[in-house]
């Protein structure tokens, strides 16, 4: 009978445990459906949103170590902000869930239910709704709770996945948009023959990327292109966007050479550079020749066949010096002070540009090995101008009678004849360059106005000047510039007519043209105004690039045979 009676109480006392823990169950599946889920859930998502990074643009995440670095830029928000902010603002969304769970549930709420107090804490005073309250309130709120944070944290956390492969996806996207974006630009460049290059003394160096200055601040950006501050944009430390791309307009802003930080011209970033030297001995005239040409072009200019302009203010300054000068005294003063600064022009006809530079070095740069070897300009010269003073020729000035070696005397002779010049010159030209054979040379021969008054010699005329150097005893100047360049076209040019005071203008014209045809042999169609300049129309070398618009030139150079003029 006592063990019947201990099986019944136990039997008993399982049911009301069982009633108990199936009434805790259903009070806990009412709290979690009904609140605790969707509030732990809505306090997640509001804590995700609020730590989704900083609101305040241009302005540095402390959570980047480092993040400006020496460019003075933001860093791109997809390069590692967004990780960084999607990883805060996971950590914040759980921690906020749970800090929910802890406080107000299980340190308020359901700690005044086991008290035998209300939810607020207030006093209950019935012990009867006490106890229902400790037994079969009390349990199944906590257990919701505790239930509805779990089941909270797995949805957020599912979201959360989702978020971080959409946010791979984009992140990726963007990546790939970076190289693309960079071989974009270089494919338009080596497409265009866009080769920039310092054009200041002593620096002459290639400048893949120019240093780029922020219009709004003294700032100066070395990394202004496609990268992790930016695919399209940056934005400097002052808050200013600025392109990235040329496409976008970064050649609207001002640009510096990164090794001497001295100011490129602003079409450097979208003009195909020629660069120009012309080599010469000391007096030989390159100085008086440079400043005839650049008349020469602005002469063909003033009857609409160019487009000139001078491509910086200090370019047109140092022409107009020179010119000041030969309108004073006639002459130029003899070129000094170390490498030259190139004198840049932009040179237009049709919807082709090219941006020119003419180099003119002192004639001691040319007077040995060694001199001619730190002229690294030359590295990058797409063609150039021998300046022959044949009157420096020894050969030449044996064939002069005593009239005549007056006249030359008072002509100011250079120091070093033509050939000496070539010859010191060629070695180490195709060591600088390493393609020598793939360049055009344009030899002209100045000081013609002096050539034309001396009887022991045949005047230039209008002969063949390759044939007329031939004939006073330079033949063999004319075969090595013929062997040792891809083409050779020679001028005779009077620089002091096409200068100075009431110039010629023919005589300008005249100057001009071997700039042109080696223009032309960079692409731009300045070949039909070069004409048949003193001996024959000569053959404009192709463009190495070659284009579309340039075929009806070419196959006009090509009737004129192969044969120098």
């Amino acid at each position: 009978m006592n063990s019947a009676d201990g099986a019944s109480d136990l039997h008993l006392a399982l049911q009301v445990l069982l009633v108990l823990f199936g009434w805790a169950g259903l009070v806990a599946v009412a709290v979690c459906l009904f609140r605790t889920l969707w509030e732990f859930l809505g306090r997640g998502v509001r804590a995700v949103w609020r730590s989704l990074g900083p609101w305040q643009p241009g302005r540095l995440d402390p959570r980047l170590p480092g993040a400006g670095g020496a460019e003075p830029a933001e860093p791109a928000y997809w390069w590692r902000q967004s990780w960084t902010d999607a990883a805060s603002a996971g950590r914040d969304g759980v921690r906020m869930l749970w800090r929910a769970l802890t406080d107000p549930w299980l340190d308020r709420t359901v700690r005044n239910l086991f008290r035998g107090r209300r939810p607020s804490g207030r006093w209950v005073p019935v012990p009867f709704a006490r106890f229902l309250l400790v037994t079969l309130i009390a349990p199944g709120t906590a257990a919701g709770a505790l239930i509805g944070a779990v089941l909270a944290t797995v949805l957020l956390g599912w979201a959360l996945l989702v978020f971080a492969l959409l946010l791979g996806v984009v992140w990726l996207g963007w990546a790939a948009g970076v190289p693309l974006l960079r071989g974009v630009e270089r494919g338009w460049a080596l497409l265009r023959g866009l080769r920039t290059t310092c054009p200041h003394p002593g620096c002459y160096a290639p400048v893949p990327l120019a240093v780029h200055r922020c219009p709004g601040c003294p700032a100066r950006h070395a990394e202004l292109r496609p990268g992790r501050y930016g695919a399209l944009w940056h934005v400097c430390g002052c808050g200013r966007r600025l392109p990235a791309t040329r496409l976008t307009g970064r050649g609207r802003l001002s640009a510096l050479c990164p090794g001497c930080e001295q100011v490129l011209p602003a079409a450097v970033a979208t003009t195909r550079v020629v660069h120009t030297p012309l080599v010469g001995g000391t007096s030989s005239g390159k100085t008086m020749l440079m400043a005839a040409m650049v008349e020469g072009l602005h002469a063909w200019a003033r009857e609409g066949g160019l487009r000139v302009e001078y491509a910086t203010v200090a370019d047109r300054s140092s022409h107009t010096g020179i010119n000041q000068q030969l309108n004073r005294s006639g002459w130029a003063h003899a070129t000094t002070g170390g490498p030259p600064r190139a004198l840049m022009l932009t040179v237009s006809r049709g919807r082709r540009r090219r941006l020119l530079y003419l180099y003119d070095p002192m004639g001691e740069s040319v007077s040995d090995a060694e001199r001619v070897r730190a002229q690294r300009y030359l590295a990058h010269a797409d063609g150039l101008v021998l300046v022959a003073d044949v009157l420096a020729d020894p050969t030449v000035r044996a064939r002069l009678g005593p009239a005549d070696a007056e006249r030359a005397d008072r002509a100011r002779p250079s120091a070093q004849g033509p050939r000496t010049t070539y010859e010191r010159l060629t070695g180490e030209l195709a060591a600088l360059t390493g393609r020598r054979r793939r360049l055009p040379v344009a030899a002209v021969v100045t000081k013609r106005d002096v050539l034309d008054q001396l009887s022991s010699l045949p005047a230039p005329g209008d002969a063949r000047i390759d044939t007329w150097l031939g004939d006073i005893g330079l033949g063999a100047l004319v075969r090595a510039l013929g062997h040792d360049f891809r083409a050779a076209r020679y001028w005779a040019v009077s620089a002091h007519a096409a200068t100075g005071t009431g110039p010629l203008e023919s005589e300008q014209r005249r100057a001009a043209e071997p700039v042109l045809w080696l223009l032309a042999a960079s692409g731009l169609r300045t070949g039909p105004l070069t004409g048949r300049s003193e001996g024959g129309p000569g053959r404009v070398p192709w463009p190495r690039r070659p284009h579309h618009d340039t075929k009806a030139d070419t196959k006009a150079d090509r009737e004129g045979g192969r044969r120098p003029a």
